[in-house]
């Protein structure tokens, strides 16, 4: 992580809430869980925060094939494969892009904290259903 920042206290809770969970959440979820969890914080706050760490590169905005946004931590990249037809998205696991991003970096003195490789089609049992 290029920057140093210190974070925020609530930008601290929503940090330390993805790093638990170990999953990416929508603004909406990460704002239910720190309620649940009867930790103060409003929605736009959530927003605030999640905008700031991802400016710093701390945590990563991934936009899913319904539109929605999820954030999760930048540590791990992860790609998948995403049935258009019934929603099921399939991790994948080797990366074929990080040569490049090394590349990208040095090439251009651009400082990469992340990168999202997707593929979209139809999985194996949609492919059978129109088969069918």
């Amino acid at each position: 992580m290029a920057m140093k920042e210190k974070l925020s206290k609530n930008q601290q809770r929503v940090l330390a809430l993805l790093q638990e969970l170990h999953k990416s959440l929508s603004a909406q979820d990460i704002y239910a869980e720190l309620r649940d969890r009867r930790q103060s914080i409003g929605l736009a706050t959530v927003y605030r925060a999640l905008d700031a760490m991802k400016i710093q590169g701390r945590i990563k905005a991934l936009t899913l094939p319904s539109g929605e946004t999820v954030y999760g931590l930048t540590h791990s990249d992860r790609h998948h494969l995403n049935c258009v037809n019934c929603g099921a998205s399939v991790p994948i696991d080797d990366c074929p892009v990080h040569e490049l991003e090394h590349q990208l970096d040095s090439d251009y003195d651009f400082k990469v904290y992340y990168h999202t490789l997707e593929f979209f089609g139809l999985c194996h049992n949609c492919q059978q259903e129109q088969t069918d």
